[in-house]
């Protein structure tokens, strides 16, 4: 990936949310020369911990990199906000934090989907912009941070599925 251009890197935080994420890649429509998933950080507050050390440097070094950390909640609402608070205010807008409201596991049951299965639904929502998987109770809480998600130019749906595929 050219890290001039325009670029997302997906900073999971176990293996659970890696394999979501590596079937978000699967979709036949991703460009997938502008995104990447990076190893797992080892729990949620070590993907905060990997952000300020690791990431922060660099998205200032490279103004066209956005990052998404793919965090469980464990039924607390109110860690978006906590983490929200650790990101520096000139990269807010180009910092992403989506999770399952309690973790991974919960959802594949509540689905009866793999993780992998998991990922491609969600991709296939975004490539169709719409939300249907989006609304499910272990995942609703992320609609705020998605709105976020359509902000930058170009949003993250526009520069992952650069075709028009909601028809």
């Amino acid at each position: 990936m050219n890290k001039y251009r325009p670029h997302v890197y997906v900073l999971p935080e176990d293996d659970a949310n890696r394999q979501i994420a590596n079937g978000f890649l699967l979709n036949p429509y991703l460009s997938e020369r502008v995104i990447g998933v990076l190893p797992p950080a080892g729990g949620w507050r070590k993907v905060l911990e990997a952000f300020r050390d690791e990431h922060v440097r660099e998205m200032r070094r490279f103004t066209e990199r956005r990052i998404i950390l793919l965090m469980d909640f464990d039924e607390q609402v109110e860690r978006l906000s906590s983490a929200r608070e650790e990101i520096p205010g000139d990269l807010s807008n180009r910092v992403f934090i989506l999770g399952v409201l309690s973790n991974p596991e919960r959802l594949k049951t509540a689905l009866g989907k793999s993780f992998e299965d998991i990922g491609k639904a969600l991709a296939q929502d975004c490539a169709r912009d719409t939300r249907y998987i989006w609304e499910h109770d272990l995942l609703a809480h992320n609609s705020a941070e998605l709105d976020h998600m359509d902000s930058p130019h170009p949003s993250i749906r526009e520069l992952l599925f650069p075709q028009d595929t909601t028809q």
